[in-house]
């Protein structure tokens, strides 16, 4: 059924949470059992505040976060997106991950929500550096000011343009697909339901049930993104 639904599309989005990225090995932020929101407070953190006030503790978590990301890459389910988006069928991709892992794979499309731990910018100047900087223990800009990943601290809010840009292509889908995401942090997960208001088919892929499961056309749990996607790739081309 979902293969024909993909098949059958103009307008496909994709919105992918941190299972996505699980799959690649990177650790969740939020799982009940490992995530490293468990051992750490994010708010004291990897906050607005922490890089006001405690720029040390911030920049050691951030640096590891860096560091965990350049140790792992894109999984095939992200190279399917990819794929599929060179091929016409995936118009957009909308993300709450910051591994940078599907531009990685080549897409293009994409709305990072809460942004990319791939850059940095100058707190004081906005000037850009790549996050290389920070696995050489460089964390000042040339002005100066302290180096902070581009992502949305906690404390700050989500980028209007990219925002704005996912809730266009949301509008515009005829099939929205939700992969490894709780749909628990808003305002992102209204997507998913502004989809399904603009007439959209709503198919949800997640490990654990959702809050919006009840709303999906489709949901599919216990299944590997990574495997779930290269099935229906395979099946495409038969």
């Amino acid at each position: 059924m979902l293969k024909e639904w993909i098949e059958n599309a103009n307008y496909i989005v994709i919105f992918t949470g941190a299972g996505m990225s699980t799959e690649s090995g990177l650790p969740d932020f939020r799982s009940s059992n490992q995530g490293l929101w468990q051992k750490k407070d994010p708010s004291k953190i990897a906050s607005t505040e922490a890089l006001n006030n405690n720029v040390e503790a911030f920049i050691s978590f951030y640096r590891e976060r860096v560091l965990g990301v350049k140790e792992f890459k894109p999984h095939k389910g992200h190279h399917i997106l990819a794929d599929w988006e060179k091929k016409g069928s995936v118009k957009a991709i909308i993300t709450q991950n910051v591994d940078g892992f599907h531009q990685q794979a080549g897409s293009e499309k994409v709305a990072e929500l809460h942004g990319t731990l791939q850059k940095l910018h100058c707190q004081t100047c906005g000037k850009e550096y790549d996050s290389e900087e920070y696995i050489n223990k460089a964390y000042h800009c040339s002005c100066g000011g302290v180096l902070r990943p581009n992502v949305v601290l906690f404390g700050e809010s989500l980028p209007q343009d990219v925002f704005q840009f996912a809730l266009k292509e949301t509008e515009k889908a005829d099939l929205f697909i939700v992969l490894g995401s709780s749909l628990s942090v808003t305002p992102a997960n209204q997507f998913p339901l502004i989809a399904k208001e603009n007439g959209a088919k709503l198919v949800i892929v997640n490990q654990e049930q959702t809050q919006m499961d009840f709303y999906a056309d489709k949901v599919i749990h216990h299944k590997k993104i990574g495997e779930l996607l290269q099935e229906l790739d395979e099946g495409m081309h038969q």
